[in-house]
């Protein structure tokens, strides 16, 4: 295997919808990264809004512009795909400390499977501590506004999807 790069790090989630603290998340980790890549996960237990497709399009759209993060869509154990990108760091956000546990055992899981990729955390803004995709979807099928808590892109596509399910305005 190459030699991986400390100076790229992979920030993976469903991003379903992508939200302000997700995008605050990568922007701070660029302070420490030279790139960020937004790995987007196929695979998930969760039930997801979007498909694969229109979650890596939101992404893309939501940070054109930005050349030092790419957005990818990934299948399989995240590991094997950071070790194949290259990358040499994890990125992870925590919340709170209800986000500690589950986070801390996947950390460990990736350690064990690969001694050569570190795992990085980084506490949320504390504008975005209590914002989830998951309130965000919950409150957008039931009508309200989440406008200032996703970008632009997501937004739009938000109400579309549930004015097409008649829940939007």
């Amino acid at each position: 295997m190459a030699e991986l790069n400390p100076r790229l790090a992979v920030y993976p989630g469903t991003f379903d919808p992508l939200t302000y603290g997700h995008m605050s998340l990568i922007k701070r980790g660029l302070k420490v990264f030279d790139q960020v890549v937004l790995a987007v996960a196929q695979s998930t237990p969760k039930k997801t809004c979007f498909t694969l497709e229109e979650r890596v399009a939101m992404a893309s759209e939501s940070f054109s512009g930005e050349p030092r993060i790419l957005v990818e869509p990934f299948d399989g154990l995240l590991i094997d795909y950071v070790q194949n990108r290259g990358a040499g760091a994890i990125l992870r956000g925590l919340r709170a400390v209800s986000d500690f546990e589950y986070e801390f055992q996947m950390a460990l899981m990736n350690r064990r499977l690969s001694r050569e990729v570190q795992t990085v955390f980084m506490m949320t803004d504390y504008q975005w501590m209590y914002l989830s995709s998951t309130i965000v979807k919950e409150v957008a099928l039931r009508g309200g506004n989440v406008k200032g808590l996703v970008p632009e892109a997501v937004f739009l596509k938000l109400q579309e999807k549930f004015e097409a399910l008649g829940k939007g305005d």
